[in-house]
């Protein structure tokens, strides 16, 4: 499953068992996977999913779920998947998530602009608004690759810190000006990816 707002991209890959020549793909509104994503949160039962040219339907214990898809062609999300780089970054996951949170309290109330500096075993989070307030976060990390700052919308980053449950976190980055991605550690089934932005 892929989801994307042009500034950011979330992937997730299971593996059920699917009964299927070919491959398939559907774009879902996002009202309708938030419904789905409701109606299945406390339920244990197999889920029985169909698609056809234009409705998806859901079935599950005695309930039965149907939305209407999108037509369209999805974005070629492969091409902005970040590639191989040496710029590996390891984090405990809630002391990123909570410097990065102490900083954005400052952050540009709209943009929510934070500059990452990426040094050895070392990340500086800086974020300053129109009064000329300023914040500087310094975080802990595991970190040997080449230094670089990187500006970002921190509320794009806190969000993937959120839904990820490990204790650990890792992200990757190739260069100030490409998008870097998250993933829990040791799970490369979960991957976000957050473009930069000019500071």
């Amino acid at each position: 499953a892929v989801a994307t707002d042009g500034h950011r991209l979330a992937l997730k890959e299971i593996g059920p068992e699917i009964e299927t020549p070919d491959a398939i793909q559907a774009i879902i509104p996002r009202k309708g996977v938030i419904e789905a994503a409701r109606l299945l949160k406390h339920s244990e039962e197999p889920v029985h999913i169909q698609l056809t040219s234009n409705h998806i339907r859901i079935q599950f214990d005695n309930t039965q779920f149907t939305c209407k898809l999108i037509d369209g062609k999805f974005p070629d999300y492969e091409r902005v998947l970040p590639k191989a780089s040496d710029n590996i970054l390891t984090a405990d996951r809630e002391e990123l998530k909570q410097g990065l949170t102490r900083a954005s309290i400052l952050s540009n109330e709209k943009y929510k602009g934070v500059r990452l500096t990426l040094k050895k075993n070392c990340i500086k989070a800086l974020a300053h608004n129109p009064e000329q307030e300023e914040a500087e976060e310094e975080i802990a990390v595991s970190y040997d690759g080449q230094e670089m700052e990187i500006g970002f919308n921190v509320s794009y980053l806190l969000d993937a810190l959120n839904v990820i449950k490990t204790e650990k976190v890792v992200l990757v980055a190739t260069d100030p000006d490409s998008s870097c991605l998250l993933f829990p550690e040791q799970q490369k089934n979960s991957k976000y990816v957050v473009m930069p932005m000019r500071l």
